[in-house]
């Protein structure tokens, strides 16, 4: 536990340093936010915020985290070091997304074909990984079993990881509300893996105190990035912060054997999906009617009128309730 307290709270203190500093080294090099030409109105005014925010507090997450790993780093059998090397590449499938949509000065990066390549490549490599060495079981919260998926479980964890991480992406934006949503959910991960290591991973405890520790590092980056995140927000993550997160968290619930947590403790990330896959069948099925004012969810209740800084309180709020009852699902098994 102390290992994640100082984990928090090291991390909360570089970013905070940090911010300031990376904010003006994304303005040098001309690295700011295209904005959708669709999006809301007042969202006009984001233009040219300095993007890509998520390099700095997944760096110092990362750092923080393997300063206080527990036990010695293992080049076979380390968890901490598959699930960063995990994120990272779901980083740099962000990254490049940014990269691209930067050189074209507009909001169109990869394509739909290249995005999903990428991320197919990535989520297989790191399925295939824990099927060999975390198991095919996957934990059914409420019920208190192991449900045995077989050779089912390599294309159903694909597809879990493209939802998630795209969800989270999805999430992304109004300011401060993916990182406020996502410094939950790692807060529910961390807490989660170091109560529930041996009882539901069958882990070594090494491995499971040390992703609880990267969970901390990086709420406690969000939190340190929040402070110039919020609205009006000074710095953005972009795609490569929002794939990272994505990529934590379905991560993590993966080598806990937790996925089907997911939809509970990550809602905001699955009502996201969600709304953007009904607007765009709805859409195509009555040729030109929507659900949705705009889609994700987020954008609707924006052009309704609700503040910006009211729907990331309510995301917020509901998000911590979300893990709350998440936690009743597997805390008394």
């Amino acid at each position: 536990m102390q290992r994640m307290i100082w984990a928090v709270l090291l991390s909360f203190a570089a970013v905070l340093a940090l911010g300031p500093w990376a904010i003006r080294a994304l303005q040098r090099l001309n690295l700011g936010q295209n904005i959708y030409e669709y999006a809301p109105e007042a969202h006009k005014v984001k233009q040219g915020t300095p993007t890509m925010g998520g390099l700095l507090f997944a760096l110092v997450a990362c750092v923080v985290a393997a300063v206080f790993k527990a036990g010695s780093f293992s080049a076979t059998g380390d968890l901490l070091l598959v699930l960063v090397a995990f994120s990272v590449l779901n980083l740099l499938i962000g990254f490049l997304d940014d990269m691209t949509k930067m050189r074209g000065k507009r909001n169109q990066g990869l394509t739909e074909w290249q995005k999903i390549v990428a991320q197919l490549l990535v989520a297989g490599a790191f399925t295939a990984y824990c099927y060999l060495n975390v198991g095919s079981a996957v934990y059914v919260p409420f019920f208190g079993f192991y449900f045995e998926l077989g050779v089912f479980y390599i294309p159903l964890m694909i597809f879990t990881i493209i939802c998630t991480t795209n969800g989270a992406n999805l999430l992304d934006g109004l300011d401060g509300l993916l990182a406020s949503v996502s410094a939950v959910v790692v807060a529910f991960f961390a807490i989660l893996a170091l109560l529930l290591a041996e009882t539901l991973a069958g882990m070594s405890a090494d491995n499971m105190v040390s992703i609880a520790v990267l969970c901390a590092a990086v709420c406690g980056a969000l939190l340190g990035y929040l402070r110039f995140n919020l609205h009006p927000a000074q710095i953005m993550m972009g795609d490569t912060g929002s794939m990272f997160l994505g990529g934590i968290t379905v991560g993590v619930a993966m080598l806990t054997r937790l996925p089907l947590i997911i939809p509970i403790a990550a809602g905001a990330y699955a009502v996201s999906l969600l709304s953007v896959f009904l607007q765009r069948v709805y859409f195509k099925a009555t040729h030109g009617k929507r659900i949705f004012k705009m889609s994700p969810l987020h954008h609707h209740f924006e052009l309704s009128g609700v503040p910006e800084t009211r729907i990331v309180s309510m995301y917020s709020i509901v998000t911590v309730l979300l893990c709350l009852f998440a936690f009743l699902g597997v805390v008394n098994q």
